[in-house]
């Protein structure tokens, strides 16, 4: 059920006796880490109230096309553009019918026609109604059309019948559900991501920092969304919008980005791709330093050592996966054999910041990826998107082996 993690899905509730379960419908969904709204058909709101769905699924209740606090917040186009998944539950025969025909006279049914994610159905209708030859035509209209039918199954129904045009029950849909989404590389895995610059305060108007823009610690967020995990980006002072189904914490010097990733653990992969300073002023001015016109001979800094993030994660009792970055302007690989021995990491990404054209704010890298037996692979110059989606996949290969 790890395929659920992050999901987007849109429940939607008709009108019929089966809406009861679709309270616990959302529950179950929410407990396996999907994010659930949810919209009712005017029969739905019957059956159960949308102050109930409200609240098992944390967000406002869709209830009409034309609802003007709604399209202010998340409009019918853009809750359509926001689902991975629409699933529909309670389906009667009605809205079957409304559905096969491609009738968009309220809200739901509007979404479906809207949206370019899978569409699911749980029938759920007397079972006379669902052998009828007008119910069958259009679930087999509906089939042909793309829509994925969970059940109905056989049993005692509230009208007193039995046989075929029960809902399935919550565990059995949302189990449904979650084998509408492959299983990808990452699914399951919370990922770790440092990205960015540090800056470290001299004043209340300077500090120290370096080149990096984070763009690389980004991508790789982006990737790692895609191959399914969960992650967080601990983002040093970057303008980077966040990536999609990514939690970022932004933080400024080293010591608030170690505390971060502390707070942000256990995970499964750690991913230092931040440029940390290494040092920091010994005091910080508590005001503006003025120029001495007494003194020609200069400033004097006194600097001590930051923390070392990665060492500190990588040595950890239940340390994660760990790769860290190492950006070097001359004997590259030799220095980030050396960084990897010494942090006992697993991979070493390393990369050559003097060309400019792969270096620091370039929308271009090319890498080389160095693991513990000092194997070597590279990746030729690409976008940085595309560099991102290689490692995030050769990361994936090696922590299976694992």
């Amino acid at each position: 059920m790890q395929r659920l993690y992050r999901k987007r899905i849109v429940l939607g509730v008709g009108g019929g006796i089966a809406a009861y379960k679709s309270a616990e419908l959302v529950r179950r969904l929410r407990d396996h880490g999907a994010e659930v709204r949810v919209v009712m058909t005017q029969g739905g709101r019957e059956f159960i109230t949308p102050l109930t769905l409200q609240a098992l699924s944390g967000h406002p209740v869709h209830l009409d096309l034309l609802d003007p606090a709604a399209e202010a917040a998340m409009g019918h186009i853009e809750l359509a553009r926001w689902a991975d998944l629409i699933l529909i539950a309670p389906a009667t025969a009605d809205l079957m019918a409304r559905l096969a025909q491609g009738v968009a006279d309220d809200l739901l049914t509007t979404l479906v026609l809207a949206t370019d994610a899978p569409v699911a159905l749980a029938p759920a209708m007397n079972q006379a109604m669902w052998r009828d030859p007008a119910t069958q035509a259009n679930r087999e209209r509906l089939a042909q059309r793309g829509f994925r039918l969970f059940g109905p199954a056989d049993g005692s129904q509230a009208c007193g019948d039995v046989g075929p045009g029960r809902m399935l029950e919550a565990e059995a849909l949302a189990q449904a559900a979650a084998e509408c989404f492959e299983r990808r590389l990452l699914t399951g895995r919370h990922v770790l991501i440092t990205a960015g610059p540090t800056q470290e305060n001299i004043d209340p108007v300077r500090y120290i920092t370096n080149h990096s823009s984070g763009k690389m610690g980004f991508a790789l967020a982006e990737a790692a969304a895609e191959a399914g995990a969960r992650v967080t980006l601990v983002a040093g002072p970057v303008h980077l919008p966040t990536p999609d189904r990514v939690q970022r914490i932004d933080v400024v010097s080293a010591r608030d980005m170690l505390a971060a990733c502390e707070a942000s653990m256990p995970c499964d992969v750690l991913i230092a791709a931040a440029a940390v300073a290494d040092y920091r002023p010994e005091v910080i001015a508590p005001h503006k330093l003025k120029k001495d016109p007494s003194r020609s001979d200069g400033l004097v800094l006194e600097l001590v050592r930051n923390p070392d993030i990665l060492a500190t994660l990588a040595g950890r009792a239940d340390r994660p996966f760990s790769v860290g970055f190492a950006a070097e302007t001359e004997h590259l690989l030799d220095y980030a054999t050396r960084k990897l021995r010494d942090k006992k990491l697993d991979l070493i990404v390393a990369n050559d910041v003097a060309n400019p054209s792969i270096g620091f704010n370039s929308e271009d890298n090319a890498v080389t990826v160095i693991d513990r037996e000092q194997r070597e692979a590279r990746f030729s110059q690409a976008s940085k998107g595309h560099i991102a989606r290689q490692l995030i996949t050769f990361i994936a290969d090696r922590l299976d082996q694992a």
